[in-house]
């Protein structure tokens, strides 16, 4: 264990002999901290809060602060867990969770969140996700793996960003965008399926295929259709492609709906 001599440490942490804890940080009652894991100096982790193996925090984070929630009282129970090999940039807040939504923010594996991000009480994040500069999430928001964020995105609570989407720079989210998709705009539409992630992810191209011809018969083929009549149409049509039954999914579990696209500009 590397802990410098000027950090704070509370009696009640637990932090692993291969973590390291530079000068100046500041860790509170119940915080775990897993295997080398490394906290820059000046960063705050409070707790509640779980923090796993080989996760780098960097220079004043503040990681499980209370939640910026009115209803939220000391005593109440407000945890935040994280996974392992995340990068959390300088200046990024992290909220615990409350008791609207099982008490817990959550974010998983190989994150990269960049510089002033904010993530607000009861956000769940999977994995492979990058926020960029100053984007921020209200309370509730979630996000899938390999999601990406541009810088300054703003998203309203209750909202979700699904599988492997992406949201261009400045956008304002107030819907939620399916997997596969591209959002851009300030107020953004849906503009096209994220054809140029999925190759980068191995992805085949009947995939891709099958995506884009399922993004037509949401977004551009529907003719006033009903979006459940849609969604039937694809269950039936596009029932042995997994990636369009996983959008498919994603619309019909929406709890504020999915933003909407190109054609109704």
């Amino acid at each position: 264990m590397s802990i410098d001599p000027s950090a704070i440490i509370h009696e009640s942490a637990k932090i692993h002999k291969s973590a390291v804890i530079s000068a100046y940080a500041v860790i509170g009652a119940n915080v775990e901290i897993g295997a080398g894991t490394v906290i820059d100096s000046h960063a705050v982790i409070a707790g509640p809060s779980k923090i796993g193996k080989n996760n780098h925090i960097y220079s004043f984070a503040s990681i499980g602060g209370d939640p910026q929630d009115i209803t939220y009282q000391d005593g109440q129970e407000s945890n935040l867990v994280i996974g392992d090999d995340n990068m959390i940039r300088e200046f990024c807040t992290i909220n615990r969770g409350t008791e609207k939504e099982n008490s817990l923010t959550r974010i998983g594996s190989n994150n990269m969140l960049m510089s002033y991000v904010h993530i607000a009480h009861d956000c769940q994040l999977g994995d492979h996700i990058i926020m960029s500069n100053n984007a921020s999430l209200a309370g509730h928001v979630r996000i899938s793996d390999w999601a990406i964020l541009g810088g300054f995105v703003l998203v309203k609570q209750f909202c979700g960003i699904g599988r492997h989407s992406y949201a261009g720079m400045g956008s304002q989210i107030n819907k939620d965008i399916p997997d596969y998709m591209v959002a851009a705009g300030i107020h953004p539409k849906i503009r096209s399926i994220n054809s140029v992630g999925m190759k980068r992810r191995g992805f085949s191209a009947s995939s891709i295929s099958s995506i884009k011809r399922a993004f037509k018969v949401v977004y551009r083929d529907s003719q006033g259709r009903l979006l459940d009549h849609a969604l039937s149409d694809l269950e039936a049509s596009e029932s042995d492609s997994h990636e369009v039954m996983q959008f498919v999914e994603c619309i019909r579990n929406s709890r504020v709906g999915i933003m909407r696209g190109p054609v109704d500009e």
